[in-house]
């Protein structure tokens, strides 16, 4: 019984990563093939590599693809610093009110983008941002301020609050006590708001195709839904834009992956 309950979890799981990896062997498939092989449908494989759809997606999206890393790396890096400290904040100084500052902040997040569209143009256009790689900058940060002081402020409560009691004690102030106990334990929790805020701001559309405007500041994402042939769907190219696209996130899961189980699960087991 206990072989046979394994052997059918097995091939469930196999049966499961099939269908969870064949939109990207999709995706690599499609992008290898030339135009005359893309009759033979998605799933049968190239009858000859072909990386000219590489070399023409990039041709047309290595502008957008650059406006992506100057929007994501600064949105990202300082939305995590903001989200620290006001997760250190809130972990610290509770109070009714601050419940309730938390609460509404939070509740942020859950508010979609769609909702907000038309009053976050009007904010943008007279600040003089939009249309400006800048004015999406601030939207996400300000979009992902809600998630990043959650996750933070729920990591925190995995640290001993006897070492920040200890510190008191040496005379250590709140913010030496952030900047020499608390920020270097956090940093598996760091790599998981990291990697979230970087997956979202680098595959947005939304605020990308709204806010911005022309090769100067829309971002990849919004590059690699308009490659498309004049006279036919240029399949091939724009699942090339696409795995060109996909490979910033790639990397930065396979170097953050050991940091990022980590923090994800610190704090399931508390001593």
């Amino acid at each position: 019984m206990r072989f046979s309950t394994r052997s059918l979890l097995y091939v469930f799981a196999i049966i499961a990563s099939i269908f969870y990896l064949l939109p990207m062997y999709t995706l690599v498939n499609v992008s290898l093939k030339s135009t005359e092989d893309l009759v033979y449908g998605p799933v049968v494989p190239p009858r000859q590599v072909y990386f000219g759809a590489y070399q023409e997606a990039w041709t047309q999206i290595s502008d957008y693809f650059l406006n992506s890393v100057k929007m994501t790396l600064p949105a990202t890096i300082i939305s995590t610093l903001l989200g620290s400290l006001s997760g250190y904040a809130f972990f610290r100084f509770r109070s009714k009110i601050t419940n309730i500052i938390f609460l509404l902040m939070v509740t942020g997040f859950y508010v979609p983008p769609q909702a907000i569209l038309i009053a976050l143009i009007k904010f943008i256009s007279s600040i003089g941002l939009y249309g400006s790689i800048y004015g999406l900058i601030l939207t996400h940060i300000a979009y992902g301020m809600p998630i990043t002081t959650l996750l933070f402020r729920n990591y925190y409560e995995s640290i001993p609050k006897e070492i920040l009691d200890s510190s008191e004690i040496d005379g250590a102030g709140e913010w030496l006590k952030f900047i020499k106990i608390i920020f270097p334990l956090s940093l598996p929790g760091m790599a998981v708001v990291l990697t979230f805020q970087f997956t979202n701001i680098w595959n947005d559309f939304l605020f990308g195709l709204v806010l911005s405007q022309g090769r100067y500041s829309q971002p990849v994402t919004v590059a690699i839904a308009n490659l498309k042939g004049t006279t036919l769907a240029a399949w091939n190219v724009q699942m090339a834009g696409a795995a060109i696209g996909a490979i910033p996130i790639v990397i930065f899961y396979i170097f953050g992956t050991k940091l990022i189980i980590k923090g994800l699960t610190a704090g399931a087991i508390k001593a």
